[in-house]
């Protein structure tokens, strides 16, 4: 049963990929994307592939879940011959390491051919195959298809159908329905050795590579290979409308509120902030007292970033991150929110100190706006008066929770009052 409309149930949110080890796949793996799509479905004038959120294309965030799995040597991304210089454009701007762009064909079949034969001198043992349009996938379930498709010479993602098959009369009429339990819908990724699909492609006919959709049916047809059909999870689920776009962006938007990393300094007033959010705050805080070389690495795999100061300017310490970024060349694959947390240990009076800290933030963040590093300023007294605190400790949370979730660019450069 093809994929056609079917529109599973929203995904739950994306597990961290760096928790899924797939140690057990040492051989070449490599994966073809065919996005020559015109993304018609969603009514929108440019392919769903190359529409944007966070500022990102959706097929860039398709291929970072593939260059995050170290078993995997390359990304063949198959695109339209108008849209070359784009698709060359989005791997140049994020970064991207494992990608070489092929020109499509004009069918889909046709597509995949093309990406297939690009990888005739590499030979890998296993070619992926998956929809652009499908960012979601994880890599324990890659491993699951690729060791498959090794042992059985085919494999493919399955998932339950939603609404039931039914076959209509040339006048508009019911004819008959199918029995919904007896049959899945094929999704991807799906894999198959080398030899498999490209032997499926050689032995196709034109009829084939013109109206045909299903690897895994030429796979059977023209190799004689049953696939084994694996129940995938409901992340494998595909952008398809235009609402899907904005259901992508709230997925992925969803990790990035789960945790930070806060840089206390050595402050006790610091140290007593930080206890009460971690109370406060449905986020995981990772602390550390200050940005010495070694933890750079840990907090960049972070989205959110806290500087806690003390009546002093913690600019050197935002500036060594940026500059880390640039030494390791790192892309940013999504805005950095740095909130630059402010106590004022003069309870709440005006001194030079404070004051200086506004135009520090406002050209500290006007420099890193253009890096895609939103930075914010949050002033509050320290812990002078339990019940005052705890109402500014609160209130600091309920900043932190908006300016994660909302990144709004208008308070980009503001201090704040708790």
């Amino acid at each position: 049963m093809l994929d056609g409309e079917c529109n599973p149930d929203r995904p739950p949110l994306p597990r961290d990929a760096g928790t899924h080890r797939a140690t057990s796949v040492d051989f070449p793996v490599c994966v073809v994307l065919p996005a020559g799509g015109t993304g018609e479905r969603t009514g929108l004038q440019t392919p769903k592939q190359f529409w944007s959120f966070l500022e990102r294309p959706l097929i860039s965030y398709t291929i970072d879940a593939f260059e995050r799995v170290s078993w995997i040597q390359d990304v063949v991304v198959v695109v339209a011959k108008e849209n070359l210089d784009q698709m060359s454009g989005i791997v140049q701007r994020f970064g991207h390491r494992k990608v070489r762009v092929v020109t499509g064909g004009s069918t889909r079949h046709r597509s995949i051919y093309n990406g297939v034969q690009a990888l005739a001198e590499d030979r890998p043992e296993v070619v992926i195959i998956h929809d652009a349009v499908r960012p979601f996938v994880e890599e324990d379930f890659l491993s699951k298809i690729t060791l498959a498709a090794k042992e059985h010479g085919a494999a493919g993602a399955i998932r339950p159908l939603v609404s039931t098959v039914i076959a209509t009369t040339s006048e508009g009429f019911l004819d008959h329905s199918l029995e919904r339990a007896k049959y899945r819908a094929s999704e991807t990724p799906q894999g198959f050795t080398y030899e498999v699909i490209s032997q499926a492609y050689q032995r196709s006919s034109e009829s084939d590579l013109e109206f045909g959709t299903e690897c895994l049916h030429l796979a059977l047809q023209h190799c004689h290979i049953n696939a084994k059909l694996i129940p995938g999870p409901p992340t494998l689920w595909k952008v398809t409308y235009r609402w899907d776009l904005a259901a992508a962006g709230s997925i992925i938007k969803e990790p990035m509120l789960q945790s930070a990393c806060v840089v206390s300094g050595d402050s006790v007033h610091a140290a007593t902030l930080i206890t009460a959010l971690q109370k406060a705050l449905h986020m995981k805080l990772h602390v550390v007292t200050d940005l010495s070389a070694e933890k750079h690495t840990f907090l960049l795999k972070e989205w959110n970033y806290i500087q806690v100061s003390v009546d002093v300017c913690c600019r050197s310490d935002i500036e060594a991150l940026v500059t880390q970024l640039e030494v390791e060349k790192r892309v940013l694959q999504y805005p950095l929110v740095i909130i630059w947390l402010c106590l004022n240990t003069s309870n709440g009076k005006s001194c030079s100190t404070t004051e200086g800290k506004k135009p520090a933030i406002t050209d500290l963040a006007s420099s890193l706006e253009h890096k895609k590093i939103l930075l914010y300023g949050i002033q509050l007294p320290t812990p002078q008066d339990s019940d005052c605190w705890e109402t500014s400790v609160l209130k600091v949370s309920d900043l932190i929770s908006v300016l994660v979730k909302e990144r709004s660019p208008a308070l980009v450069g503001q201090l704040l009052q708790a």
